[in-house]
């Protein structure tokens, strides 16, 4: 089933269509940006999901978002392809978490996370992690 079907337009989150307006509307300079010092660290996580954002939709695919409304939990992207549904975490870092994307297939049998991230990749049962730069050459499958 489609999953425009189970859309809530209350549950959101706001992106702009640019990581340089991102970086301007935070007042972060190209230095902080590149070297990455502590002010900037606080706001890696924004700025690399703003950037697979972009790579999904220039991939022509639309992602949702998703909340769960009794825990603290959240899931960056669900993508719906030809053939499967994917929930999407991405991380800024090498040293990653997925507690919400664990949580979110445990509950949802069936489906396999991806987790985008500065990690080589990885395939799990329940999860693949691709490096960042990989964004477009794995929809290609």
């Amino acid at each position: 089933m489609p999953l425009k079907f189970y859309e809530d337009r209350d549950a959101f989150k706001l992106f702009l269509l640019d990581c340089g307006l991102l970086a301007c509307m935070t007042d972060a300079s190209a230095r902080q940006m590149l070297i990455g010092d502590n002010a900037f660290t606080e706001f890696k996580g924004a700025f690399t999901e703003q950037y697979v954002l972009q790579q999904l939709l220039a991939l022509g695919l639309k992602p949702y978002y998703w909340s769960n409304t009794k825990t603290p939990s959240e899931i960056d992207f669900i993508i719906q392809d030809s053939q499967r549904v994917i929930p999407v975490e991405v991380k800024a870092e090498e040293n990653v978490r997925a507690r919400s994307l664990a949580q979110f297939i445990k509950d949802n049998p069936g489906l396999k996370g991806l987790r985008i991230s500065m990690k080589r990749y990885v395939d799990q049962e329940w999860m693949e992690n691709i490096p960042i730069i990989a964004i477009g050459t794995y929809f290609e499958k």
